[in-house]
């Protein structure tokens, strides 16, 4: 059974202050555990699960709204997860968080306040070097047009195919349903710790899957082809290409 009423978070790191939440920028010394409080501690405790939008002990998930973005929730796991690289993700009667993630995909819209098609949506969690909490979630918000367009050009198959987006290598692979776990297709490629994973809907059906994995100045921050402002569906966007005006860029959050 599912609890709980809408209360923004603000990341990427969080802080309380008079029991109120707001956002403050990666700086030196934030907490990395403020996730985990949130859902461990006030979730689980509050007679109505605030802040979480939804508390369900029994499916093995809460979501939060993220006050970056109109639209983005996290969904976090009702028990300590520090991340990706957590063993227990691969085993099969783990929760497949991934696809409770998708189940939710619809509060996204419903923040912007104009529809988005399920293939301009996007899941999204980071490696350990790309993200500044430690208590697992997947990021739940729109595409940027760009990686959208990445995807649909590029013939992308069931088996493992390399893709480009911001300079990044990323493999991309075609499934046809989140089950199994993308956690158990990437699972064997070594130390998950290093990997980021992305899913977005195939152009033709199905789910697209992403990996990459951290090297060099490449923090595998899969977040970054997400669009905290949604961009790619947001009339106000769409009115000023119609009238020949170049958007800005913005910097997602990354958490």
């Amino acid at each position: 059974m599912k609890f709980g009423a809408g209360t923004a978070l603000g990341l990427m790191a969080a802080v309380t202050i008079s029991g109120g939440l707001v956002a403050c920028g990666k700086v030196p010394g934030h907490d990395r555990n403020k996730l985990w409080e949130l859902v461990g501690n006030r979730c689980a405790k509050d007679a109505e699960h605030h802040p979480c939008a939804v508390y369900d002990p029994q499916d093995g998930y809460a979501l939060l709204k993220d006050l970056y973005g109109h639209g983005q929730y996290l969904l976090i796991p009702t028990k300590k997860v520090p991340g990706i690289e957590d063993a227990s993700l691969l085993q099969p009667e783990t929760p497949n968080y991934f696809a409770e993630a998708w189940a939710e995909r619809q509060r996204v819209p419903a923040g912007y306040g104009f529809p988005v098609p399920d293939e301009h949506l996007s899941l999204a969690i980071n490696s350990r070097d790309g993200r500044t909490q430690d208590q697992f979630h997947i990021h739940i918000d729109c595409l940027t047009p760009y990686v959208r367009a990445e995807i649909d050009k590029n013939m992308i198959g069931e088996a493992w195919t390399p893709v480009s987006l911001y300079g990044h290598p990323y493999r991309a692979r075609l499934v046809q349903t989140l089950d199994p776990s993308p956690f158990r297709l990437v699972g064997d490629a070594g130390d998950m710790a290093d990997h980021t994973i992305v899913v977005t809907p195939g152009h033709h059906g199905g789910f697209v899957i992403l990996d990459d994995v951290a090297h060099a100045l490449d923090r595998a921050s899969g977040e970054e082809v997400q669009d905290h402002k949604c961009k790619i569906d947001d009339p106000k966007h769409k009115a000023m290409h119609m009238d020949g005006m170049e958007p800005g860029m913005h910097m997602n959050g990354m958490m």
